[in-house]
């Protein structure tokens, strides 16, 4: 699943099915199948823009394909929104999936590591507060240290 996860398209894919979806885009009308290729390669891509593309495309496609479609369509939104860092609407995405499809072995371990990043950024972030508080509250005894000696 990690894979999965940190996977980066060729840019040679990209490439191909950019040009293939400009095509059909040119003519008038995108096939689904286009459309989602596109996403993916999107989803898998090292610029942050790419994936926010292609997420937008991935919910453009959502009414309209069938359910096993919608599936990875969900699928992977969690995935282009945990490469966001935007782990709480991965969750609510893989958690979607998992109402229909509690025993989808793929969406348990996506679940799984979007919640260990979650807690690891919480940590992190929490590191960082506390960091900044004391360095706040080191500051101010400095200062008040400074203040009582010049008296």
């Amino acid at each position: 699943m990690e894979s999965v996860l940190s996977e980066v398209v060729a840019v040679e894919d990209l490439l191909r099915f950019e040009k293939k979806f400009a095509a059909e885009q040119s003519q008038g009308t995108v096939s689904r199948g286009t459309q989602f290729e596109y996403a993916w390669c999107l989803v898998r891509s090292k610029y942050t823009d790419d994936i926010r593309k292609g997420t937008v495309l991935l919910e453009e496609l959502m009414p309209k394909g069938s359910k096993e479609e919608q599936r990875d369509y969900i699928f992977y939104l969690a995935v282009a929104n945990y490469r966001l860092k935007e782990y709480e609407k991965a969750l609510k995405y893989i958690r979607g999936l998992l109402k229909t499809e509690p025993q989808n072995t793929q969406a348990l371990e996506l679940e799984k590591l979007i919640n260990k990043a979650m807690q690891k950024d919480g940590l992190v972030g929490m590191a960082i507060v506390g960091g900044m508080a004391l360095g706040v509250a080191g500051l101010a005894g400095l200062i008040g240290l400074a203040v009582s000696k010049s008296k």
